[in-house]
């Protein structure tokens, strides 16, 4: 049997990572400044992280959501602290699709409506709803067209109040930073006018924070940046540092009712400890801190390349663009610097995505790399 070929590979096979380092094959090292996606969040095998997962594994790896599992209850505890965001509840899934799928379906229940507003260049998965919600017609089929869904400009305030005002929205869902976009962000001017449009009109507002959430934006959440307050935020990514895990933090004046979402595998053993390790590390290690600080120091080395035309995104979210499409510039980056980097919808945009545990030094190396292909 072959694979289902989707995917455009990079000829590297990695067989072994450590820290911001991932080994090839072949013994070659090479830096990782995109962290597959978003998803390392605190190092490729962190040594905490190995051993929160190897020794649950000796215990019980996996049953399902019918039995109690105080990893579940000891996973919202923490989160909720460490995120601010103690007034909302925990649903556990496996990854921000379906995190978002969950977010959207639970919009809907609550409101009894059925249109989402979504916004351009905005993505949010690949499944039902949410790719119905992602601006991007390629990906999108017959089948998911049929959901009722209405893509507006970012940041364009009146568009915005016409739409909602219509009276058939039951969410409206939007990235801090646009991740696969191209870093783009709403203004705090415009999250505060949506949020407060999302309360008048009984719409639920969705953070989806998939990329930009567990401290990648510098604040446990991206949101926190706009000093609004969502319905749902959805989770993933970073959330697991590569293993599978998604959830959304639900509002508590939003109401459970058995059987009303539900998943095998979502919040199993595994997964939660795998999570707990992650924000374990966040705290200890002060990595959000971190994460502010290396943005700072960033942009201040991107200022000395020319061909920098500007640094998007905030934190370890981070986008350079430049006047040209960048998919050359990320090949020699990979072939003959040993660099990961990543791309995005805008084609002029270089996505830059490491772990949040990266120091000074690693900033210098990948800029003295990107010096040498810009040549």
């Amino acid at each position: 049997m072959n694979l289902f070929d989707v995917y455009p590979l990079y000829h590297v096979t990695p067989v072994s990572a450590k820290g911001i380092i991932v080994t090839d094959d072949k013994g070659e090292e090479y830096h990782d400044f995109y962290g597959g996606h978003a998803v390392i969040s605190i190092g490729h095998s962190h040594p905490h992280y190995v051993k929160r997962i190897k020794n649950q594994l000796d215990k019980i790896g996996f049953y399902s959501n019918a039995v109690h599992n105080p990893l579940q209850v000891a996973l919202a505890t923490k989160l909720g602290q460490l995120s601010n965001c103690e007034n909302h509840q925990l649903f556990l899934c496996n990854s921000g699709a379906e995190a978002n799928e969950n977010a959207l379906k639970m919009a809907s229940f609550h409101t009894g409506k059925t249109r989402i507003i979504a916004f351009k260049n905005g993505f949010h998965g690949r499944t039902s709803a949410a790719v119905a919600a992602t601006d991007n017609e390629k990906i999108n089929s017959p089948l998911n067209k049929q959901q009722k869904v209405s893509i507006l400009p970012l940041n364009d305030s009146e568009q915005f109040k016409k739409e909602i005002d219509k009276g058939d929205v039951c969410a409206v869902i939007i990235e801090a930073i646009q991740g696969v976009g191209g870093l783009d962000q709403p203004s705090t001017s415009f999250y505060q006018e949506i949020a407060k449009l999302c309360k008048k009109n009984d719409v639920i507002l969705i953070a989806d924070e998939v990329q930009s959430g567990f401290g990648r934006s510098g604040a446990f959440f991206g949101f926190q940046h706009h000093q609004i307050q969502p319905d749902i935020i959805s989770i993933a990514k970073g959330m697991g540092n590569g293993f599978p895990i998604g959830g959304i933090l639900i509002h508590n004046r939003i109401k459970p009712k058995h059987g009303l979402l539900g998943t095998t595998f979502g919040g199993n053993h595994l997964a939660c400890a795998a999570s707990l390790a992650v924000l374990e590390v966040l705290e200890s290690e002060k990595l959000i801190d971190n994460a502010a600080a290396m943005e700072a120091y960033f942009k201040e080395k991107a200022s000395e390349i020319q061909q920098i035309k500007r640094v998007k995104g905030r934190g370890l979210i981070l986008g350079l663009e430049f006047d040209f499409e960048i998919a050359e510039l990320r090949k020699k980056l990979i072939y003959e610097q040993h660099l990961f980097t990543g791309g995005a919808k805008d084609k002029h945009v270089l996505r830059i995505l490491p772990a949040l545990n990266i120091t000074t030094k690693h900033i210098d190396l990948f800029f003295n790399a990107l010096k040498e292909v810009l040549k």
